[in-house]
């Protein structure tokens, strides 16, 4: 008997906000929710934007005044609505209006005069050039001649092209919530993430570890680009040609390995597997892949699976915007036909299957919890869905290493044949929907489209729903596909399909006749099943197949039976009362995340190895050995 890998748990944070209990996509649905809805939402993101917060348990904005929660929209609605989603790039990142960069001059020596100057002895470069006549003078000074050309760089700056971003809502700053001892962006982001996903199950972390075995637990996380701010790789790598000294950190911190790590070594204590890998933009699915696997095959019980990026710097976005892949200021003028003096609107940078020009680089960190089916109804967990599998195929041959190919047709016919196999025909033709890597190319908008009109003609499916959630908070590289499901599972809870809002009509030449693409928000009903579905560079494309909460408690049900249900439905009640005591201390602001640094690391001399197993102090289980194997016709 194959476990069914279930959602318990999601967090994180991307430019529309929370992650857990879907603030992210009510945020992004926000038109289309009900008072309530909109009022907690508005709630929770004046308070993570630090526009308000909790004094004496009274909500007070930065001047120390009283607030009502029933006041937060009137008076900070406009500024929460400008400070998320997709907006021109703030100056935290960069001033794309005037972006740093090194302007090269030749200094010529007049026919009259050599070039001369002063300076400290100790500032001479090394070797002094041939060219270059020193003159010691008091004071550890030198005056220098030089009777030739020299060539110097200057600070100076340049009107970025591309000055839009999908940026974490403005004012929320990880780094304030936790001893983050000047940790990479993306590192803080993923301390948030984790935090946020873990206590977003409603279960006690501890609890968990304790009830399985300490190696049957796993995280699987990695980032594509690396930390590439200042205080990570892209520090290290200009910090001597700035003049500046490469830090003890930044090698280490900017690896694209530390989101997983930091998760294991900070939050979660995870003595299991531990697990990276890098696909383009398929990167938090091929994680997920691999920890659905391992729970699939008994080796893993619990998982946590993420990915970070933060890379929305100025090498970064110019590197992107030189291999024309990223909507520039021209670009947009030009679609919406404006003068060159015209300022683009730049929330509607990103436009899936409409008129577009590329897409917009994004900020974003996602953590999504799984357990065996057996392990979530055991602990009453709260299911959220279930991953049946997720699919990997590459493109073959290829002329440019970014072109698409064959791959993503195998995995998408791959992911709804099984979705048909599980759930029927009815259910795939009727109630399932699309989470598209939608990235905003003219390319991808052909490209893509064509692979679902040929898998829905295949399957017989009609008006086949299609969302694009990188219209809304952009292309966050790595944890891409985590935004894509983190937009399912709201989707399952609400009922509402985003429409595409950024695009006033679907493109020409998108292959839209067996497809339901709007631009505008819609109660789509019950929906059953959900493809993530991403193109990445190089070939590494992924579908993962996603059933929503109520079939999969269905599918349960069948397999457990009544009693085992009967019980679990008693010990959920009481996950979900510690769920809405954490989703109301979110929404207040009141995080406390846990960062462990060093708290509870074990003493080598307190491991006890025996013949069937190890123990380890702070587990309630010890690890066993595996008595038998695999190769007994061997042995």
């Amino acid at each position: 008997m194959t476990a069914l890998p279930v959602i318990v748990g999601m967090g994180g944070i991307n430019a529309a906000g929370r992650t857990s209990f879907h603030q992210g996509y009510r945020r992004i649905v926000l038109d289309a929710l009900n008072a309530q809805a909109r009022s907690e939402t508005f709630l929770g993101l004046a308070t993570l934007m630090n526009l308000v917060r909790v004094v004496d348990g009274q909500l007070q904005d930065t001047n120390g005044n009283n607030v009502e929660q029933s006041d937060i929209e009137a008076r900070f609605g406009e500024q929460i609505i400008a400070g998320t989603l997709i907006r021109k790039i703030e100056k935290e990142h960069f001033d794309a209006d005037a972006t740093p960069w090194q302007q090269k001059m030749t200094l010529k020596s007049s026919e009259e005069n050599a070039i001369v100057f002063e300076t400290r002895a100790r500032d001479l470069p090394t070797p002094v050039p041939a060219s270059w006549e020193v003159q010691a003078l008091e004071g550890k000074k030198v005056k220098v001649t030089i009777a030739a050309d020299l060539d110097v760089k200057l600070d100076s700056t340049r009107d970025n092209p591309i000055k839009s971003a999908g940026q974490f809502p403005t004012g929320f700053d990880p780094s304030i919530m936790y001893n983050s001892r000047y940790q990479p962006r993306g590192l803080q982001a993923t301390i948030f993430a984790a935090n946020d996903a873990i206590k977003s199950t409603g279960l006690d972390w501890q609890r968990i570890m304790n009830s399985v075995e300490p190696d049957k637990i796993g995280t699987y996380s990695a980032s594509v680009i690396g930390q590439m701010d200042d205080k990570g790789l892209g520090g290290l790598v200009k910090a001597r040609q700035q003049g500046d000294r490469v830090s003890t950190k930044q090698l280490a911190l900017g690896l694209n390995t530390m989101s997983t790590d930091f998760i294991n070594a900070y939050v979660t204590g995870n003595v299991g597997t531990t697990f990276s890998t890098s696909g383009a933009c398929a990167t938090f699915l091929y994680n997920l892949r691999a920890a659905v696997n391992d729970i699939q095959a008994g080796r893993t019980r619990v998982a946590v699976v993420a990915s970070v990026e933060c890379a929305i710097t100025p090498e970064v976005v110019e590197g992107f915007g030189n291999m024309s892949a990223l909507a520039n200021v021209e670009g947009l003028r030009r679609l919406d036909n404006l003068r060159s003096e015209q300022e683009p609107d730049y929330r509607k940078s990103s436009r899936p299957f409409g008129e577009n020009c590329g897409f917009t680089l994004g900020e974003g960190a996602q953590v999504t919890i799984l357990m065996d089916d057996a392990l979530a109804l055991e602990l009453g967990a709260d299911i959220m869905g279930s991953v049946p599998d997720v699919f990997v195929n590459a493109d073959g041959i290829k002329k440019s290493i970014t072109s698409p190919g064959p791959g993503n047709y195998i995995t998408m016919a791959k992911s709804v044949a099984l979705a048909k196999s599980i759930l029927g025909k009815e259910a795939l033709q009727k109630r399932s929907f699309i989470l598209a890597h939608g990235s905003s190319t003219p390319q991808n908008r052909v490209t893509e489209s064509l692979i679902y009109h040929k898998v829905a003609q295949t399957f017989a499916i009609d008006s086949w729903k299609v969302t694009a959630p990188k219209a809304y908070v952009g292309h966050t590289i790595a944890p891409a596909s985590g935004d894509q499901l983190a937009i399912a599972l709201g989707v399952f809870s609400h009922n509402i399909m985003p429409g595409i809002t950024t695009i006033d009509k679907v493109a020409d030449d998108v292959y839209a006749d067996h497809l339901d693409i709007r631009n505008s928000h819609y109660d789509c009903g019950d929906m059953d099943i959900a493809f993530i579905n991403s193109k990445g560079f190089g070939g590494n494309n992924a579908t993962a197949t996603v059933l929503s909460a109520k079939v999969t408690l269905q599918m349960l049900a069948k397999r457990h039976g009544e009693k085992v249900m009967s019980d679990y439905a008693d010990k959920n009640t009481n996950v979900i009362a510690a769920q809405n005591t954490y989703k109301a201390q979110a929404d207040l602001g009141k995080y406390e995340l846990v960062y462990r640094f060093g708290d509870g690391a074990i003493d080598d001399n307190d491991i006890v190895i025996g013949e069937a197993g190890i123990e380890l102090p702070g587990f309630d289980k010890a690890i066993s050995f595996n008595t038998t194997h695999s190769y007994q016709d061997m042995s």
